[in-house]
């Protein structure tokens, strides 16, 4: 599935694998070695408006085929993620840095989006309206036409494919542009697993590409859609640059979750899902629990015995050894933690576990006390760090849970359910878990979230993903023509 020979120096331009306009390359490289695995095609502007027009010409054909054909094709994907998840899981974790458990999860995931976005073809796409004139109304949902996916380098397969697979089965062409960082896994892969499930020539392309690839595909005017995954600063330039162009985006963006722990919560069980939401996966998923905030009855208790289990937790190769943290992906994002890490420390954090790193390999961190303006505990940090705070009342609990910008995930743990629910009403936030941590992932559930998180569920289940890449059109037919006064 994944023959270097294939793709290698290449990118997916027109249902074929081809060098891009530039001549030029990335190399493919493994964060836990810096072993180079290879080199992907490196594509620049001229190969969007390429892929543009490659795709509005298949785009209408594929549209045009009954819906029990696109449905089978998604159907065919799904079996062949399956069928090739050895393969596919091995360059997750080399690529991407992933421990096994992660990469596994992450093709269950990918297979499982592809069955649900199976069943979008047949989907009810309209309504029946009622009309003042002697007529049949309806409010049709018809393909946007050209939709382009911007998935970052932290977790490519999902944060590709939930977008990638919908627009498809909706009657979309796609143009996907993965971290240049992680191409193989998020680009490659989905390209030759479409390719091999019989999707016609065109209608998925694939341009591994920098800031300028994003910029062609937001003013470029065959592309009426943009998916974009990734930080709330480039999100950001890329709402503007659509709005500019009068072009639909899909943000979602960063995130710096809560973790509520209650007075009556049991410690053990919350130090549990506190561990796994704040470094599985080296903490770089848009989810992680990032403030931890702690009834002050067991905040003592909490700290002690989160710091302890980040102490044993064992960081290293996820490709050679057994280990629960594998690397950071390059130097500049480990660069940006440890200055976040060390800045909290420096505004009066107290280091309680890790904050040290060797290579790209960076310890689970515990920071205690941390003042409420301290970097770590303000700032998305995208790395293994949990910032711990106290409170005392609920009113407290809420105020410093809903305080900053972002509102992507929140979780709350207690032994009453209901006032957890409750509690999270008063707390804005796209996505809630009580009695577990932040870090969830459904293909059937809408995920999105508000505020600097992005602008709401747009991805998962099958009302999110119509209203996300289709059109809505006013259709209306009479048996007779009417006459008009003049």
């Amino acid at each position: 599935m994944l023959d270097a020979s294939v793709w290698s120096g290449r990118i997916y331009l027109g249902g074929e694998w081809v060098e891009p306009a530039g001549g030029e390359t990335y190399p493919v490289v493994e964060p836990a070695t810096g072993e180079e695995l290879g080199r992907i095609g490196k594509a620049g502007p001229a190969d969007v408006r390429t892929a543009a027009q490659h795709a509005t010409e298949a785009q209408r054909a594929w549209a045009a085929l009954p819906h029990t054909e696109r449905a089978a094709v998604l159907r065919r994907a799904g079996d062949l993620w399956n069928a090739h998840a050895d393969e596919v899981m091995g360059w997750n974790v080399r690529e991407v840095g992933a421990v096994p458990g992660m990469a596994g999860f992450a093709l269950g995931v990918a297979a499982q989006e592809c069955y649900e976005a199976a069943t979008l073809p047949s989907y009810p796409h309209g309504q029946v309206l009622a009309s003042e004139q002697p007529r049949l109304s309806l409010a049709q949902r018809v393909p946007a036409g050209v939709v382009a996916v911007i998935s970052p380098f932290n977790v490519p397969i999902i944060l590709g494919i939930r977008a990638v697979a919908p627009a498809l089965a909706l009657g979309n062409a796609v143009i996907l542009k993965p971290d240049p960082r992680t191409a193989v896994t998020g680009g490659v892969t989905m390209a030759r697993i479409f390719e091999e499930a019989g999707l016609p020539a065109g209608v998925l392309q694939v341009l591994p590409g920098g800031a300028d690839v994003g910029e062609a595909l937001t003013s470029d005017p065959d592309v009426r859609v943009i998916a974009f995954t990734g930080s709330t600063a480039a999100g950001r330039k890329v709402g503007e640059a659509a709005g500019k162009h009068l072009k639909r985006a899909h943000l979602e963006l960063g995130g710096n979750s809560a973790f509520l722990v209650l007075e009556d919560a049991d410690v053990d069980q919350a130090v549990n899902l506190a561990a796994w939401g704040a470094f599985f996966h080296q903490g770089q998923i848009c989810m992680t629990v990032g403030r931890h905030l702690v009834h002050e009855s067991l905040y003592d208790a909490y700290v002690a015995k989160l710091a302890e289990k980040a102490d044993h937790l064992p960081v290293g190769n996820p490709a050679t050894d057994q280990v629960a943290l594998g690397p950071i992906i390059d130097e500049g994002q480990r660069d940006k933690i440890h200055a976040l890490v060390t800045g909290s420390v420096e505004a009066g954090a107290r280091l309680a576990a890790g904050g040290t790193y060797e290579g790209l390999f960076y310890r689970p961190t515990v920071l205690a006390d941390s003042p409420l303006d301290a970097p770590a505990y303000c700032e998305e940090v995208f790395g293994p760090v949990a910032s711990v705070v106290k409170f005392s009342t609920l009113d407290e609990a809420v105020k410093l849970a809903s305080s900053g910008d972002y509102g992507l995930s929140l979780g709350i743990v207690t032994r009453d359910a209901l006032r957890g629910l409750e509690l999270a009403a008063r707390i804005p936030s796209g996505i809630v878990h009580i009695n577990d941590q932040t870090v969830n992932d459904e293909a059937n559930a809408p995920f999105g979230g508000v505020g600097a998180s992005g602008t709401g569920s747009r991805h998962g289940g099958a009302e999110a993903n119509v209203e996300a890449f289709t059109e809505t059109r006013w259709v209306t037919v009479r048996s007779e023509p009417p006459t008009y006064p003049f």
